[in-house]
């Protein structure tokens, strides 16, 4: 082998001895975050717990004007995310709430707990691809497609997701255009409302 293969062996090899130093790496919250997470907490501190989240407990109180309730398990709430590129979150749907239309940049995986709803996404050539879900029915979001889902029963309804990124964001399309600063004539031309229906929209979400 030449010297240039030998250098790219030893990188490899150098990587691979790297990814398996540690067996896990919950995240010590108490230190600021980096660009990669948390810092590392020290193995000797590391309990049980840390591998254990507890926060998708309980019933929810539905408050907000899309009738839904959405609690988050990223590294910040579940340290022992941290590092492993995952993330996960709870959805409750109070009746005929909605997850409005949103993206985020990664893909999802929801599996329905409770009730019926229809979820779906759009992809880039604008077709959309949904089904009504039933009880036990898992459906796959592909990363940055604008995705949703409807609480179609009579009953409340409980969904769970694990996304493929420790940060995935989340932006919301309605809100987008009408809960920020965006002014009213940019938000009529680029959506075609009316300003009468743009206002409605900016005075729902208080920012008229």
């Amino acid at each position: 082998m030449n010297n240039l293969t030998y250098f790219f062996v030893f990188c490899l090899l150098a990587s691979l001895s790297h990814a398996i130093e540690l067996d896990f790496c919950v995240g010590d919250s108490s230190l600021p975050r980096g660009p990669k997470g948390y810092v590392c907490k020290d193995p000797a501190r590391v309990t049980t717990d840390d591998f254990v989240y507890t926060g998708f407990r309980g019933e929810r109180t539905i408050t907000n004007v899309f009738g839904n309730n959405v609690t988050l398990a990223f590294s910040d709430a579940f340290p022992a995310l941290n590092g492993l590129g995952i993330s996960m979150a709870r959805l409750d749907f109070g009746v005929g709430g909605v997850i409005p239309l949103h993206s985020h940049r990664t893909s999802e995986v929801l599996i329905l707990a409770k009730g019926s709803i229809i979820a779906g996404f759009i992809d880039a050539n604008n077709t959309p691809y949904y089904k009504r879900l039933q009880v036990g029915d898992v459906m796959v979001f592909p990363q940055a497609m604008l995705h949703f889902q409807i609480n179609v029963g009579r009953t409340p309804a409980t969904a769970f997701v694990s996304l493929n990124g420790a940060n995935p964001a989340l932006q919301l399309t309605t809100p987008s255009l009408f809960a920020g600063n965006l002014p009213a004539d940019i938000a009529e031309q680029i959506t075609l409302l009316s300003h009468k229906e743009v206002m409605r929209m900016k005075r729902m979400f208080g920012t008229a």
